[in-house]
Formats: C-alpha cells, structure tokens, sequence
C-alpha cells in the first residue's frame, strides 16, 4: 500500500461546512455539464442544417442518431462504472473520461462531416468513465449517516445546473454568431478546465486517500506487455470507433413494414438487452422473500416511470428545439438557447421546492414517492398540453410566442423536481441490498431507455423536407397534433400512478 498517496485527511477540512474537497467537484461537475449540454444544444441543429441537410429525411436521420447517442451516452455509464470500481478508482476513471470527452468535443469542431460520428463516438466512451465516479466521488467525502451528505449533493447539484444553463447561452451564441464549430470548441474547453479544477483539487489533496485505485498492484499488472491501465485507456480509444460506426448505422435494418419496422442496430441491441433484464428482474422476484418481492415490484414501478418522464423531458433537445427553431417567435434568445430554459428553472425552484417538502413534513402531511410521481406525470402532461395549445394563437406565419414555450419549461421543470431528486435515494431504499449494485445499474440504464422513446417520438414527428428555412404553416400541425398526444400519455399515466398510489404506497411499508 506503499503506493497509495497517504496524507492527513484533509478532507475533514472544511468550508461553509462542508468538506473542501466538494467545491473542487462541484466546478468540476459544472464545467464538464458545460460542455455537455452546450454541445447537446447544438447538436440536433447541426445535423438537421449541415450533416444531413441534403436528405430528405433529416428530421428522421437526425432523431435516430440523436436517440442513439443518448441511449449510449448512458449506457456507458454502467460499464465505466463497474471497471472504475474494480480497477481503475474514481481518479483514473474521471481524468479518462473527461481526456475523451474533451477529445470528442473538439474533434466536433473539425469542419468534417466524416470525423461526426468518430467525435459522438469518444464523447460516449468519455461519459462512461467520468459522470458515474464523479457522482459517487461526493459522496465518499462524508461518513456513513453524515447528516450533510444531501445537501452536499444539492450543491453539487446545483452546479450542474449552472453549468446546464450558461453552457446552451454561450456554446449557442458562438455557434450562431461564428460558425458551429466555434460552439463545439467551446464546450471542449470546458470540458478541459473542469478536469483542471479537478487536477488542482488532487494537487491541494482535499481528497485524502479517497477515488485512489482498489488495488496498484492489479493496475500495474501487465496485459500483452501493457501495464493494465494503459490497456484499459487503450481499449476505451479504439471503443470509440466501434461506437462510431453504431452510430453512422442509423437507417433501419428491414423495411418500415417488416418484422424489424424503422429499427437501426442500436434499437435492435437496446431490445434483446432489455428483454434479458426484464426476465433477470422476474427472476429475481421469484427469489426473493414476499416482503422484498413488494418493495422491489414498487422500485421497478418507479424505475419505469421515470423512464416514461425523462422520455418526454429529453425532446428539449431534439424535437423542442426544432420546434423553437421554426414555430416560435424568439426574441432574446435562438433556438439553441432555448435549452438553458430547463437548468434555469431547476436553479429557481430547487430551493422553494425543497422548502415546501420540508414545510409539508413537518405538518405530517409530505406526500409519499409515489404520488410525488404521479403529480410529476400529470405535471408534464400538462406542459406539452401547454405546447399543444399554442397553435390557437399562431400568427399568419405559423409563429407562436415565446410565452408558451417559456410556461412549458417552467412546468416540466416543477415536474423533474418532484420526481428525479426522490427516485435514485428510494432504488437504495426499496432494493434488497443483496442487489442493490444491480438496481442502481437498472436505474441510469432507464435513461437510456428514456432516449429510445426519444427517438421513436423523434422519428414520429419528422419533417421531410430539403429546405433549410422549412417552417410556419409547413411544420405547426405536425408539432402541435405531436404535443397534443403526448401530453395525453403523460397525463395518462400520471392518473395511473395517482389511482396506484394507496397500492404502491402499501407495498413500500415504512419506507417514505
């Protein structure tokens, strides 16, 4: 163990209360969601206007590709995880996954359309190693029971954020002003100085011993002649183009009326793997003692569920901005800006939202989880209801105001907030801690899951067309009759859940 850094825990040193090692993370987090969601809120728009601006099918290309690398972006995160457990640690993981990412965002802003697919490909990998450890990371700063650890986790939260809403202002300003590429090197350099606040973090060892690897003596062992973690960064390099090339197949395998319908190979791989976790997941229930069978049927419910809102919610990046880009009279901001709106609504409400738990709880009267997640369905809902109405009040252009896009992203944020926060806290809760790992692999792999959703929506609602200034009267039907039936399905299934609730809430026992 000689090999390990040993100092003083100065992670017990501490500023506004909290471990000094959290503030590091925290810019940390914020500048890699920078760049993040700054290339997010160009990138449907990039590939409608310039990769596939010549089909007549862009919209649907665009919203395969775009489902595709969402499914993968948090796919991935399951498989860095694991290895970073086992042999990598946090450290390694997080200046590999940020080295990658960086890689892919500047590779994006190469003036090729080839090196496209290559750049998605190293920003997939990348995020796999880094979001699942930097998460976990804050969480290692504080001891067992540490009545800080949650609102340690708000303010890391809180710079994601931030970093989540500045990102689309200044990535999408760049892009419009000087040229797309500009706003992807932006989001690079983000992305590089969120891995030198980190550097300076380890430099100022506010970490300890902690995020070190499990084992040097099993990094160091030699694989073909390369030290372990070298053939690990090499492995994850030459991943990328493989996850490029899963990328570029975005056309469907068979015929649109065929057994296989519009499916690529990526929707195909996500189906086979989710019929597999369906039958572990009813394995599983079949094993498990009669009060673990009810608690894992309500964490399974709840897994879905989110599944079905961050389905909806993630169309701010593809369908929601093109629907901004040519429906909506935008004045202060362009249609890449746009995806500042949701950070900046979390930011406003996070707070009051917390208040209000608190206030309700003390009053004994605080809602249980599952009908936090029915009001957050229904709340949803009511926000694409809002989009959905908004064709009564278009102009003779097919032109409607900024207003209801403004009041859906208000809403949608009230209903993220009311259900993301509660859900990863009540998987470790309502889990059997035998397999617990496997539940929280579930979990963030219902992200994924939620961008196939996002992608079949996606493809739903595309427009075919060559013309880059497609828009108004051309395209608001679409959108509108789009908005209308999702806000029914949302609603929908918040009255589920909300008809559920006295059931679900039963089956949890004592758990809140």
């Amino acid at each position: 163990m000689a090999a390990l850094e040993t100092v003083d825990q100065p992670h017990n040193e501490t500023l506004f209360g909290h471990p000094k090692g959290l503030f590091y993370l925290f810019f940390a987090e914020l500048w890699e969601r920078f760049s993040f969601y700054g290339m997010r809120a160009l990138l449907t728009l990039y590939m409608v206007n310039v990769i596939f601006q010549e089909l007549v099918e862009r919209d649907f290309a665009a919203a395969a590709v775009y489902a595709s690398y969402g499914s993968l972006v948090y796919a991935s995160t399951v498989i860095g995880g694991r290895i970073s457990d086992s042999i990598l640690g946090f450290r390694k993981s997080i200046f590999l996954g940020g080295f990658l990412m960086a890689l892919g965002h500047f590779v994006l802003a190469i003036e090729n359309d080839y090196t496209f697919f290559l750049a998605l490909g190293f920003i997939v990998v990348g995020n796999g190693f880094f979001k699942p450890n930097i998460s976990t990371f804050v969480g290692s700063l504080y001891a067992d029971k540490d009545p800080r650890k949650d609102s340690g986790f708000t303010i890391f939260y809180m710079g994601i954020n931030i970093g989540g809403w500045v990102a689309p202002l200044l990535c999408g300003w760049l892009g419009s002003a000087y040229g797309w590429h500009y706003g992807f090197g932006l989001a690079g350099f983000g992305m590089l100085t969120g891995l030198l606040f980190f550097w300076s973090g380890i430099k100022a060892k506010v970490f300890g011993n902690e995020g070190l690897a499990p084992s040097e003596e099993r990094l160091s062992e030699k694989i073909f002649g390369l030290k372990r973690v070298n053939m690990i960064s090499l492995l994850a390099f030459l991943s990328a183009p493989l996850i490029a090339v899963l990328l570029a197949s975005y056309k469907a395998v068979g015929s649109s009326d065929g057994f296989l319908g519009s499916q690529n190979i990526v929707n195909i791989i996500f189906k086979v793997v989710g019929v597999f976790i369906l039958g572990y997941l009813a394995y599983i229930l079949l094993k498990v003692s009669l009060e673990e069978r009810k608690k894992l049927f309500v964490a399974i419910a709840i897994t879905f569920f989110m599944t079905l809102f961050w389905g909806f919610h993630e169309l701010s990046g593809s369908v929601i901005t093109l629907f901004a880009s040519r429906n909506v009279t935008l004045t202060f901001l362009d249609a890449a800006q746009t995806n500042s709106l949701n950070s900046m609504f979390i930011i406003i409400l996070a707070l009051p939202i917390s208040w209000m738990w608190t206030f309700l709880n003390k009053r004994k009267i605080n809602p249980r989880t599952p009908y936090k997640f029915g009001f957050g369905l229904l709340i949803a809902g009511i926000s694409f209801f809002v989009l959905s109405i908004s064709g009564n009040a278009a102009n003779e252009e097919g032109m409607v105001p900024f207003s209801y896009l403004l009041l859906m992203y208000f809403l949608i944020s009230i209903g993220e907030l009311f259900m993301s926060p509660v859900g990863l806290s009540k998987i470790t809760d309502l889990s059997p801690q035998r397999i617990v790992a496997f539940m929280m692999g579930v979990w963030f792999l219902s992200s994924a899951y939620a961008f196939q959703l996002v992608g079949f929506i996606g493809k739903k609602l595309a427009i075919e067309s060559t013309d880059i200034n497609v828009g108004g009267l051309d395209t608001l039907s679409t959108y509108i009759g789009g908005f209308d039936l999702i806000s029914k399905y949302a609603i929908g299934a918040g009255i589920i859940v909300l008809l559920t609730a006295p059931l679900l809430k039963k089956l949890m026992g004592n758990i809140h």
